[in-house]
């Protein structure tokens, strides 16, 4: 079989290289031509574990190419994934999109034969409709179906989210439409994975649904958390003793600054106005938009009332800037509030992130970045701990005595234990603990 994968962005890049693992041959097309030019030798324009080398294999294999012209991949492909970006649209909050309608178009020109174009971009209900009277229009003669194949992938844990998913969802009206997607994904099939069959409208919402149920589940535990620091409980103990709850589960119950990244944030709001557009608001989703966008600002007042409730003069280390660990990602990640907001107090800010620095460095100015973590604490009157990397699981804690001002860290991740941190002679504040041997 043969897929055409139009844009290599994070979701086109990565479905590409797993499809072509499979034994597919996999041409992933992109108009932007220097991004084109450093995957055909080697680069990868995203920070994603085991991605370099699982594009690399498949690229000698010959299952995988990189091209800037849509019409030969087309012409020869059996479906043809559209994985171009949907952001929020300036304004308005509605998903833009205007590329996935580009690139509808552009398909619909270099057909040649009977193609599934299948919607891997995240879409509002309704997408698929619309991609097919834009293809209908524009080309009356073109034998083809739409489908709907929403992707489920964590940055960081992609690949493995692709080879082991929870479901693939298949959005699809025609037999024959079923048949073409059924083959693409026998592999996971024939290994035991779920595939769910369903109409385009219904696939165009699951994966909505799915993104603003997680990104509910962080909002609540957080204001949990919250209320823990006033009764005194501790909100890892309240997260598990919900989470052994069949019916809730563990994930995505682990506090922190808020929530961010690529999909989240657009498509809860996406989702409100899709819902408000149809005459039926989503109250519950609106207030978690709200509350996250609030609590982004909270967590910046948190680390000024820790260096006294003053910033001015003083020096803040911020440990991490991604939204999240294992991504060079930095679009709404909580960095982008809490880092200004430290500025604007007055505090001089040195920061330091295993990946997103090239990022970070477009979208914070005036922001000291340091090549390590020790290199940003020297001097500080306080650290804060904004994204969970491994490295600042385990700093050397003498070590930091030493190089900070005062020993005062703000962990927004809560990677260590408040007890450590006290015998360790550091202040410490975390989120939604207290220490268990202590006041």
């Amino acid at each position: 079989m043969r897929i055409a994968m139009i844009g290599t962005g994070y979701v086109g890049l990565v479905s590409g290289a797993c499809f072509s693992e499979f034994g597919i041959t996999v041409a992933c097309v992109d108009k932007d031509t220097s991004k084109i030019g450093r995957l055909k030798h080697g680069i990868m324009p995203i920070y994603e574990p085991g991605l370099d080398q699982l594009v690399e294999s498949n690229v000698k294999a010959g299952r995988l190419s990189f091209a800037t012209d849509l019409n030969p991949a087309v012409a020869e492909a059996d479906a043809v994934f559209i994985a171009v970006g949907t952001p929020s649209r300036r304004g308005d909050g509605h998903a833009d999109l205007s590329y996935v309608y580009d690139a509808a178009k552009e398909i619909a020109e270099a057909l040649t034969h009977y193609t599934v174009i299948v919607t891997k971009s995240t879409v509002p209900v309704g997408t698929g409709r619309e991609v097919a009277r834009i293809v209908r229009e524009t080309r009356p003669d073109a034998d083809f179906d739409v489908v709907s194949n929403p992707e489920f992938l964590r940055e960081g844990a992609a690949i493995g989210d692709f080879m082991n998913p929870d479901r693939v969802v298949i959005g699809a009206s025609s037999p024959r439409a079923r048949e073409v997607m059924g083959r693409l994904y026998r592999p996971l099939e024939q290994d035991g994975k779920k595939i769910v069959y369903t109409t385009l409208e219904s696939s165009e919402l699951i994966k909505y649904a799915a993104n603003t149920f997680l990104a509910t589940k962080i909002t609540f535990i957080n204001e949990i958390a919250d209320l823990c620091e006033k009764v005194g409980a501790d909100v890892h103990d309240v997260a598990e003793g919900i989470g052994l709850d069949s019916r809730i589960g563990r994930k995505f119950l682990q506090p922190g600054p808020g929530y961010g990244g690529s999909c989240f944030p657009k498509d809860t709001l996406a989702l409100v106005k899709t819902a408000q557009d149809h005459g039926s608001p989503l109250g519950v989703v609106e207030a978690v938009v709200e509350i996250n966008n609030a609590r982004k600002r909270a967590m910046a007042r948190r680390v000024i009332a820790a260096l006294g409730g003053d910033a001015r003069g003083k020096t803040v280390a911020v440990l991490g800037l991604t939204f999240k660990a294992d991504t060079d990602d930095m679009r709404d990640s909580p960095s982008l509030d809490i880092v200004p907001e430290l500025l604007r107090a007055g505090a001089t800010v040195k920061a330091y992130d295993p990946a997103g620095m090239d990022e970070a460095r477009k979208m914070l100015p005036g922001v000291t970045f340091c090549d390590r973590a020790y290199d940003a604490m020297t001097d500080a009157d306080a650290a804060t701990i904004l994204t969970e990397w491994n490295e600042f699981r385990s700093l050397d804690l003498d070590r930091v005595k030493q190089l900070m001002r005062k020993p005062v860290i703000v962990d927004l991740r809560n990677l260590y234990d408040p007890d450590q941190m006290a015998e360790a002679g550091i202040v410490y504040s975390s989120v939604g603990r207290r220490r268990k041997n202590g006041p």
